[in-house]
């Protein structure tokens, strides 16, 4: 198994909707979570870099796909954080049919780390994003994010809880404790992210025929 070198994640792009998006070929994992879950934390913790994403203390701040890449075949995602952001309905709206359309029909995306604050896990947000990883039939690893503002025995008792409520779920749904700020579960996160890195590229073939 090739193992990915997360450091050297460069940013690519930004887009406002699907159509301004890279060709579809390659592997995406996404990072979804609602606003304030600290999704950008994670992706400046997991890439060694604290100026990759920026991280503001305004939820909803994201408005925007932003595509990181990891080397020509392989991307990173940071989709727009969902939940209590002050902007309007409309646009409100406009995001959710986005994260939607992306979900179901990005062939290259091979799955979503969903991120949650440990303190307030599987949000109506969050069981909604899980239901819409159903119908797509992917993958998804949740990271219980600032397990550091929890003592060890709330954080397993809330790990067990997750688990319990995820397993009856149809498709692969994984979970673990990690902390942006401590570093507390990267390994395991690279570990999981190594092994969707390594599945065939979508593409692929296409490329090799040009």
């Amino acid at each position: 198994m090739t193992k990915i070198d997360y450091q050297r994640a460069t940013f690519l792009q930004s887009a406002a909707k699907l159509s301004q998006l890279p060709a579809d070929r390659g592997i995406e994992v996404a990072v979804v979570g609602r606003s304030n879950a600290g999704k950008s934390s994670v992706l400046n913790q997991l890439t060694q870099n604290s100026k990759l994403a920026r991280v503001s203390k305004t939820p909803g701040r994201t408005q925007l796909i932003n595509l990181f890449g990891l080397d020509t075949n392989r991307r990173l995602v940071d989709l727009p954080g969902y939940g209590y952001a002050k902007v309007s309905a409309a646009l409100k709206a406009d995001w959710q049919e986005t994260l939607a359309e992306y979900l179901s029909d990005r062939e290259c995306l091979k799955g979503l780390i969903l991120v949650m604050d440990i303190r307030h896990p599987l949000t109506e947000f969050d069981l909604n994003l899980l239901d819409w990883a159903m119908g797509s039939d992917l993958a998804v690893h949740i990271l219980l994010n600032k397990a550091d503002k929890l003592s060890f025995g709330a954080m397993k008792d809330t790990m067990r809880k997750v688990s319990q409520a995820i397993a009856e779920m149809s498709n692969e749904v994984t979970c673990q404790a990690f902390s942006a700020i401590k570093g507390t579960g990267v390994k395991e996160l690279k570990e999981q992210l190594d092994a969707w890195y390594n599945s065939p590229l979508v593409g692929e073939f296409e490329q090799n025929k040009e």
